[in-house]
């Protein structure tokens, strides 16, 4: 009996695996290392030699068929299980990983700046840290552990408590002097800088703080903390920013805080990971330096 040979390959599983984890062409080309074009022909090739379709298309989205989500069930783990066996028997490979995906502001202002003294600690751990990813409420699937924002607890995964998120307003020094309050209002131009993910969050602060914005004119929307921090720092209007995460900012006079009321959000910021993973010792030897370097009670 001859057995036909598979006109398929291996990459073309691991190209597969990376499109479905990500919902999208374009990362999984940025993951693969190669173009979209590239990783679309791919997949056309797998799903004409299975005779299945596993991905629907449209312009704007990807995603998996009840088929190809199947498929992707069971090649995962396999595809993982192979990895594993040729880091076990790879004579180069002493190091032990772990993928850690931190937001990307998280990232910058407080994770990066103290990472030295955990790779200190571990000089026998291959540390890699994606911070491509600024989704809240989600536990990225190529990562081992990540720091992300939660309203509470994922009851799913393994999750410590780091702070809760509170936002202060800020601006630059020129657009803190130009302010004016007048009976319990800003009178003066006082554009705004919004998060799309919190458009509400200027709304809830002034009835906190019991203060009336005026009528914005000019509001600028942006999709990342950074930009939005940048934004104010340049003087283009006032953001509500994470004051934990923006310590650097103040301390160098590049934003002031414009008044003293704060909101707390219903969110805050978690170390999860998934509940098999809790016995890995290097995942718990991280999990415990991020809790004495970041949580409220270190």
């Amino acid at each position: 009996m001859v057995l036909s040979r598979p006109n398929y390959s291996l990459r073309a599983l691991r190209v597969f695996c990376s499109a479905a984890r990500y919902q999208s062409f374009r990362q999984a080309a940025e993951a693969s290392h190669l173009t979209a074009s590239a990783v679309s022909h791919q997949i056309r090739q797998l799903e004409t030699a299975l005779g299945r379709q596993l991905f629907e298309r449209t312009p704007r989205s990807l995603r998996l068929t009840s088929e190809g989500k199947a498929f992707y069930e069971d090649i995962k783990p396999l595809l993982e299980e192979l990895e594993a066996g040729v880091a076990r028997h790879s004579a180069q490979s002493t190091m032990r990983t772990l993928r850690i995906s931190v937001q990307p502001f998280f990232a910058s202002e407080l994770f990066v700046p103290r990472l030295n003294d955990f790779l200190l600690q571990h000089p026998d751990l291959d540390i890699r840290v994606d911070t491509s990813d600024e989704t809240l409420e989600k536990h990225p699937d190529s990562a081992d552990v990540s720091i992300r924002v939660f309203s509470k607890a994922p009851s799913s995964l393994e999750a410590e408590r780091l702070f809760p998120l509170r936002l202060v307003p800020a601006g630059s020094p020129e657009f803190y002097d130009r302010i004016r309050v007048r009976a319990g209002r800003i009178v003066s131009n006082f554009p705004l800088v919004l998060h799309d993910t919190w458009p509400n969050a200027w709304r809830d602060w002034s009835k906190r703080s019991r203060l009336r914005l005026p009528d914005p004119k000019n509001t600028i929307r942006m999709a990342s903390m950074i930009a939005v921090a940048r934004a104010a720092e340049r003087g283009l209007g006032a953001a509500l920013i994470p004051r934990r995460l923006c310590e650097a900012w103040f301390d160098a006079g590049g934003l002031v805080q414009l008044f003293d009321e704060e909101l707390e959000t219903s969110e805050a910021y978690y170390i999860v990971s998934r509940k098999d993973d809790r016995e890995n010792r290097d995942l718990q030897a991280f999990t415990s330096w991020v809790l004495q370097e970041f949580s409220d009670s270190s």
